[in-house]
């Protein structure tokens, strides 16, 4: 999320495996390289990428991000195979898979994570720095390269304007007029957009980043009124009309505007949360040329405006702004957000986080 868009935010399968393809890719110097110059610049990493010939991604929906199109693109410019695994999974299932298919073929070559997942596993990084590095701000980027934010957004509330009322915020979610509508992406113990969600709940009555109890409190009245619905939202639920209103990041909700009209979005004024995603390379991976290759795509002018093309505030946009690379008219269309923006810093998160791993229990038991 930009500071020209209004805030700067704080670097904030089963069965058995085929064995791993990558020892050639290894051997080619590609899961050291620490940047694409180091490896003997952008020719020989495409090169080598080219030779690998597939990438493994994880927990990437198609309309998540707009990272459909970015796979299809990134595909289609190095004719790389992209195999995307549990596209509706959290960010911890990266991590998971990571570990329980560590040496295969199909491990996860690369890692898209909310802070709280990210932060608690940077032991699996590889360090790398991409071609654009010195164009995104420092505080949005580990400075030894092990990991960098590439895109964010605000926590919001999307509703279908033709089932429920308006919602002018949060704490109207607590009417009779919601009861069994209201959705949470995910599990706020997992899920970085989940967990951001209840930290909006906190900022929205009288909690912070210091002290995320009261966004639990919510949600467990949400659930006493009985308008809670602990079910995951997807565009089809959302089609559907099973999850009439929706948590989530603003370019997510956002996205469903182009398939139901009726769907509105909303970032309340006194709770503006939000936060960026952790871009980084798992040091084990199977593709290590195609992983350094995909960073690159991803923190380029065009890796960027596809993001921004999908309602995501790409990590870069003030840069792009500067040098005239960014789609005017895509971040003309981002959602308009007024108010205080409330920023965690990774040792709020923490904290948060290991309240929420004792407590949200009362949501959910």
């Amino acid at each position: 999320m930009s500071v020209t868009a209004g805030v700067a935010l704080a670097a904030a399968a089963a069965g058995c495996a085929a064995p791993s393809s990558s020892s050639s890719s290894n051997s080619s110097g590609a899961g050291s390289a620490t940047s694409a110059k180091a490896f003997g610049g952008m020719d020989a990493l495409v090169k080598a990428a080219k030779k690998e010939g597939t990438l493994n991604v994880i927990a990437l929906p198609p309309t998540w991000a707009n990272y459909g199109a970015i796979i299809s693109s990134f595909s289609k410019k190095y004719g790389i195979k992209v195999n995307s695994a549990q596209p509706d999974g959290a960010s911890q299932d990266e991590i998971n898979a990571a570990k329980k298919l560590n040496g295969t073929s199909r491990t996860p070559d690369v890692f898209d994570l909310g802070q709280t997942v990210a932060m608690a596993n940077t032991s699996m990084y590889a360090k790398y720095e991409v071609s654009t590095w010195n164009t995104i701000p420092s505080t949005y980027k580990d400075p030894n390269g092990l990991w960098t934010n590439d895109y964010g957004g605000y926590i919001s509330i999307g509703y279908d304007s033709k089932k429920v009322p308006a919602v002018t915020s949060l704490n109207d979610l607590l009417k009779p007029a919601y009861k069994g509508k209201v959705a949470l992406n995910g599990d706020p113990t997992q899920a970085g957009a989940a967990f951001s969600g209840v930290m909006m709940a906190a900022v929205a009555n009288g909690g912070g980043p210091n002290n995320i109890a009261p966004g639990v409190n919510f949600f467990v009245k949400l659930k006493k009124a009985g308008n809670f619905l602990p079910l995951d939202p997807t565009p089809a639920t959302i089609e559907s009309g099973q999850t009439p209103v929706v948590i989530d990041w603003d370019y997510t909700n956002a996205a469903e505007t182009s398939k139901l009209p009726s769907w509105k979005v909303m970032v309340p004024s006194n709770a503006v949360v939000g936060g960026y995603y952790f871009q980084a390379i798992n040091k084990d991976a199977a593709h290590p040329a195609a992983a350094r290759l995909w960073e690159e795509y991803l923190f380029s002018d065009a890796g960027q405006n596809l993001y921004l093309n999908g309602g995501a505030r790409p990590v870069r946009a003030d840069a792009m702004v500067k040098s005239g690379t960014i789609d005017k008219a895509a971040f003309a269309k981002l959602p308009a957000v007024s108010g205080k923006p409330v920023i965690a810093t990774a040792a709020q998160t923490k904290k948060a986080a290991t309240y929420l791993s004792t407590n949200w229990s009362k949501v959910t038991s």
